[in-house]
Parts: structure tokens; C-alpha cells; sequence
């Protein structure tokens, strides 16, 4: 099977539903001349032109409030945020306006849109440009919320996001962007709110989501050398979240460990954690422990954002601590 890069997957995903459908339309700051602040759109424009491929104004609320009307109007915007940090600015469009429209109309308007663009730490960008906002969104019902980890699901993800009736939030990662992975040339959708087994074990579970999913492997990897068999689950969509995948895996390890980019309070590993315990709680022969972000805003020196950030050695320490404790 071929390999390409994660911004060549989302940008296949985006150029095979716009040839099928003249209704979808991508618009965002620096996605038609400049082919993208992170190339995933280049070539785009001279396929589909100005009016299907439209550079906007540094005017998150402006823009994004053209999107959503022209959803309610019967077109398919796919809309780029340069980094969802800027996306602060137009959070009453998404959370106000697009999440909400379809219940407060009576089912009368859909708002078929995808927000989409980069998320979370991108290198020394300091506090205000490396936030995970994926708990927030996914706080807001009327919202789906996707991270993929990979190109392959990069792709078939922002198919079935496009296609979507509802606001879809679609979030990647700036340091993802030319990661390498097998993509069929056949056409293909991944389903919304489906978790995946990354790596089958036996004896405890990891789940996690978007690009620290690597991380996981990584420590997984490392753990079996010890004779530890760790399962790796990759939530890919946050909203909703695929709660049995997670509890048949507890059910059967007895563990959990949670990996998440973000901060601690008001987490998604925080929300999994309080619904395995109500689901399994008998099956738990530890505690759920999560390995978060830091409880501070994003540093800027890369020593402490290496001190901020999960890791493989704060993941192996606490699968090591579950797997003594119940000894």
C-alpha cells in the first residue's frame, strides 16, 4: 500500500468530496494563494478556483460566521482555522450559532460544516498558540469532535465529517502534519464515534487520542519488553466517544491508564475515567491513573515543555505502579 503524508490525506479527503459535490467549498485564512499556512490545501485553487477555495481576512468571527450561513443556505463549508487557538475569537459562532441552530429551529435548519485545522503543541509557541480546546467543544452538545492520530484515518474521518448533517469540530496537530502512513487509493469513510484497537494486550489499557497516541505506542512498545502487554485504544473522535470499546478492554485488563495532551481538570480523560468506574467499577483491580498535561499554561523553553507534556516515561511509571499495585 502506498504511503503519504497527514496533510496529503486530509487534502485528498477535502479535493474527492468536492469533485463529487459543488456544494462543499473550503475557506480560511491563507488556504488558496499561499496553498495552506501548512500546505494541506496547495494545488487546491487551480482545481477548483476562488469560489470554491477562498482566502478570508485574519477574521476568525467573520468568516466563520459566513460558514455557518451558508451551511443553514445548503452548502458543505469545510472551514481552516490557521490554529484553534485563534479559534477563541469565534467561539460564540461555533458554540452559540452552529451547535445550536438545528435544536433551536425544530430540526428546521442543518448546519453541515467542519471546523477544522491545528491543535495542541507545535514546538516553542508558548501558552497562547499550543491549548487543547478538544474537552471544550466536546463539552457542547451539537458538536462532534474528531482528532485523528494518522493518515489513514485522517482521510476516511474527514470524509464522513464532510459529509456530516452537524457541525463537525475536525482537529489536527501542526507536528503531525508530515507524518507518513499506508492510504489506500480506493475510496473509503471511517465511521464517527468508533474507537480502534491499535495494539491488542492482555494485561492492561491505554487509551488515548490524537497525535500523543504516539506516545502511547511508544511506551507499549517499551513495556513489552518488561512482559507486559499493554492495549493501546485510540478514541479518534471525542464527541462521542466510544465508551463500550473502552470498558470491554477494562473488563478484560482490570487497568486503565489515560494519555491526554490537555489539562487535568474538566478533561476527556476525567469524563472516561467517571464512566468506567460507573460501568466497571467491579472489574478494577487498581485505580484509573491519567497522564496529563501540566496544570499550568504551555511554557515556552522546549526543557519545560518536555516537562509539560506526557511522555514515555510518565506512561511506563504508571502502568508499572497499576500492574504492583493489585499485588
Amino acid at each position: 500500500m502506498r504511503q503519504i503524508q497527514f496533510r496529503e490525506a486530509l487534502r485528498e479527503a477535502m479535493s474527492e468530496e468536492m469533485r463529487k459535490d459543488g456544494n462543499v467549498y473550503l475557506m480560511g485564512e491563507e488556504v488558496a494563494e499561499y496553498n495552506g499556512a501548512y500546505k494541506v490545501s496547495q494545488g487546491m485553487l487551480e482545481e477548483f478556483g476562488p469560489k470554491r477555495v477562498i482566502d478570508t481576512p485574519i477574521s476568525e468571527t467573520g468568516f466563520t460566521g459566513i460558514g455557518i450561513g451558508s451551511a443553514m443556505a445548503g452548502l458543505k463549508p469545510i472551514i481552516e482555522f490557521m490554529t484553534f487557538n485563534f479559534a477563541m475569537v469565534a467561539i460564540d459562532q461555533i458554540v452559540n450559532g452552529a451547535a445550536k441552530i438545528n435544536n433551536m429551529s425544530g430540526g428546521q435548519f442543518s448546519v453541515p460544516i467542519v471546523f477544522r485545522g491545528a491543535t495542541g503543541n507545535a514546538g516553542m509557541l508558548s501558552s497562547q498558540h499550543s491549548q487543547c480546546f478538544e474537552s471544550w467543544y466536546a463539552n457542547c452538545p451539537g458538536l462532534k469532535v474528531v482528532l485523528p492520530s494518522n493518515p489513514y484515518d485522517a482521510k476516511g474521518l474527514l470524509k464522513s465529517a464532510i459529509l456530516d448533517p452537524d457541525p463537525v469540530i475536525f482537529m489536527e496537530s501542526e507536528l503531525m502534519y508530515s507524518d507518513l502512513g499506508e492510504v489506500p487509493l480506493e475510496e473509503y469513510y471511517i465511521e464517527i464515534g468508533k474507537a480502534k484497537i491499535l495494539r491488542p494486550g492482555d494485561h492492561i489499557t491505554i487509551v488515548g487520542f490524537g497525535k500523543i497516541i504516539k506516545v502511547a505506542l511508544e511506551a507499549a512498545e517499551e513495556l513489552l519488553k518488561e512482559g507486559i502487554h499493554a492495549e493501546v485504544i485510540d478514541l479518534r473522535t471525542v464527541r462521542p466517544i466510544d465508551y463500550s470499546t473502552v470498558i470491554d478492554s477494562v473488563k478484560k485488563n482490570n487497568r486503565l491508564v489515560i494519555v491526554e495532551e490537555s489539562w487535568p481538570l474538566g478533561s476527556i480523560a476525567t469524563e472516561l475515567t467517571f464512566k468506567v468506574q460507573k460501568e466497571a467499577f467491579d472489574y478494577l483491580d487498581a485505580p484509573i491513573l491519567r497522564v496529563t498535561g501540566a496544570d499550568v499554561p504551555m511554557p515556552y523553553s522546549p526543557v519545560l515543555i518536555q516537562a509539560y507534556l506526557p511522555n514515555v516515561e510518565r506512561v511506563i511509571r504508571a502502568v508499572k505502579e497499576l500492574m504492583y499495585i493489585s499485588k
